[in-house]
């Protein structure tokens, strides 16, 4: 997220409203928990807590061609992170895969109807029509993972990204669109999840995270 950052965050704030009703479901969430019993998520592409990688990194040339959403102007590879994730509960049917940017109340990939008898997604499993699951637009109005582009003109500089996967015990009904938003927007998506948790139907979750900033003196 860069250069479209003022038209987007106009949403932010319906983000971060269903990212907090989200976040607040209490379901046994933890942080790369391997702990029997505790569902639990790591990924081989990025450590817990750590800087994530130019992989996943989006890309937005400047004029000169040089990638903004990058301390160096690099390209970044914008493909999704490995994922995998142990000890979901027996019942399980479905899992949802959300990546969301904390700092900026951004939704980066949202992934749903995930089958239960998946416990890994690979590298660039965000890529449109992937087929690992159903894939809802993310805050760029694309049906795919996008990849962090922090402003380097906006404070603070170093982002929060979270990497949620929840476990329900059904499938949720294909989030529709609304006139000419299309794809469908992670709103959508998170207050079908909320409604989900209302009736009991998600089961547990687990989240990693990891930070990046595309301004080089932030990052030390």
């Amino acid at each position: 997220m860069n250069s479209e950052f003022k038209r987007k965050h106009s949403r932010g704030w319906l983000n971060a409203v269903a990212a907090a009703a989200l976040a607040s479901i209490g379901m046994g969430t933890a942080l790369a928990d391997e702990d029997e019993g505790h569902m639990s998520l790591r990924s081989l592409t990025f450590a817990n807590g750590g800087t994530l990688p130019l992989s996943m990194i989006n890309n937005s040339p400047d004029a000169n061609g040089l990638n903004m959403c990058t301390p160096s102007g690099a390209p970044g590879g914008n493909q999704s992170p490995q994922l995998s994730w142990k000890h979901a509960p027996d019942e399980t049917r479905s899992f949802i895969v959300i990546v969301y940017d904390v700092t900026a109340q951004f939704t980066h990939w949202a992934m749903y109807n995930i089958p239960a008898g998946t416990s890994s997604l690979p590298e660039n499993a965000g890529v449109a029509e992937s087929g690992y699951g159903i894939q809802n637009g993310n805050d760029f109005f694309t049906p795919n993972y996008g990849g962090p582009c922090p402003p380097k003109t906006l404070q603070p500089f170093v982002h929060e990204y979270t990497f949620t996967v929840y476990a329900l015990d059904e499938f949720l009904p294909i989030v529709k669109a609304f006139g000419d938003f299309v794809p469908a927007g992670p709103e959508g998506l998170y207050q079908e999840v909320i409604d989900a948790s209302r009736h009991h139907h998600v089961l547990g979750s687990a989240t990693i995270k990891a930070h990046f900033s595309a301004v080089a003196s932030a990052n030390n």
